[in-house]
């Protein structure tokens, strides 16, 4: 699995739409050979410029803003369950561009320390339930 790490490899997967979505995360995939807008030939971004995706294998990345976790350290822990639960279902994924995104907060209220097990088992068990959708639908076209 390798992750996304540029700003058009996000750009790109994040135009594709949404694949699956929980009440509080959205799934984007995108294709490998796909281009960023306004370039004809595929997996380019310039003339001289290397392919976006260099190697065909599963991409993941997480976009975990500042809007909806306020915290670094909620952010932090956030992103390292993306990249764990994502981990899990590689086998069951397509060699395509993925992108996690958070789309609400988690309510301070309820999960009062940043980093306590009940957050932790709440945004594991949404990404459980994000990523098995798309396996369970046999990775089916993207969802309106």
């Amino acid at each position: 699995m390798q992750r996304l790490k540029t700003r058009p490899q996000f750009q790109v997967t994040l135009a594709c739409g949404i694949v699956s979505r929980t009440a509080h995360f959205a799934l984007h995939r995108s294709p490998l050979d796909r281009s960023p807008a306004g370039d004809s030939r595929p997996d380019h971004a310039g003339p001289d410029a290397r392919p976006l995706f260099g190697v065909q294998d599963v991409w993941v990345g997480a976009m975990v803003p500042k809007r909806w976790a306020r915290r670094a350290v909620t952010r932090n822990t956030i992103k390292r369950q993306i990249y764990q639960v994502s981990a899990a279902f590689e086998p069951r994924l397509p060699a395509e561009a993925h992108v996690v995104r958070l789309r609400a907060t988690f309510d301070r209220s309820q999960f009062i320390s940043a980093t306590s097990d009940v957050l932790k088992r709440a945004v594991r068990g949404e990404l459980e339930q994000l990523f098995g959708r798309i396996a369970a639908a046999g990775l089916a076209e993207p969802a309106a």
